[in-house]
């Protein structure tokens, strides 16, 4: 990627001097840090948890449903040759089997 020989024509300009901020004395609260979060009402934690549980149950029963299927799938898809081998056989075996007991 080339660079142009000239300068853009509007370059941003820094018009305010930025001094670093004095260190953060112990009265004072620090940014960035939380504190630790009051403890909830029993009952208030409690509707909380069952929300969450009848969120996960609901994922959890589509997700259980869509990896079933696709393993009922792979699984249809294996024996569908197997199966049509057997039933091949039970038929030949059948036809082989009448066409014996028609002979005279």
């Amino acid at each position: 990627m080339s660079r142009p020989p000239f300068p853009p024509r509007f370059v941003p300009t820094l018009t305010e001097v930025v001094r670093p901020a004095p260190p953060p004395s112990s009265s004072a609260p620090v940014l960035g840090k939380t504190e630790a979060p009051a403890a909830l009402p029993a009952e208030l934690e409690e509707q909380m948890v069952q929300r969450v549980l009848q969120r996960i149950d609901l994922v959890l029963e589509r997700r259980l449903r869509e990896a079933v299927g696709e393993l009922i799938l792979a699984h249809t898809q294996t024996l569908a040759p197997r199966l049509r081998e057997e039933i091949e056989l039970v038929v030949r075996q059948s036809v082989s089997q009448a066409f014996a007991q028609e002979e005279p």
